[in-house]
């Protein structure tokens, strides 16, 4: 559910996304999923490993393709981001999705453990209530 799309490799980082997708359990109670998709330079991939479509300038040799690790940020992937909660708050999810994603891009020197940490031990007001 949080790459709609599929997983594919793009030649170019593509700009992060978001959505919502809302999950229903056994139970009848609504789980909404925050996504935020963005993509990552992949640096050890092997050339046989990957779809062919990706690379169209490569060299052939004796009709196979040449092996070898392909240049440095040549190739990007996605990776997802996913907050799952039985609240109904996109935009606070895009937030801390958004702060999670700026400290992990960013090599920030926070701990990534601590951030979440923080971030699940807020207390959120009920529905209505007072901020």
């Amino acid at each position: 559910f949080c790459q709609p799309g599929g997983w594919q490799l793009s030649k170019e980082r593509k700009q992060p996304t978001f959505f919502v997708v809302v999950l229903t359990d056994i139970d009848s109670e609504r789980h909404y999923c925050s996504c935020l998709t963005f993509y990552e330079a992949e640096i050890n991939l092997q050339v046989r490993d990957l779809h062919v479509s990706v690379f169209k300038g490569t060299k052939e040799i004796e009709g196979e393709e040449e092996s070898g690790l392909i240049p440095p940020a040549e190739v990007f992937a996605p990776k997802s981001l996913v907050l799952v909660s039985r609240l109904d708050y996109p935009e606070i999810f895009r937030a801390c999705l958004g702060l999670i994603y700026t400290v992990y891009v960013d090599s920030l020197n926070v701990p990534l453990e601590t951030l979440i940490a923080n971030l699940c031990s807020c207390l959120v007001p009920a529905s209505g209530g007072s901020q």
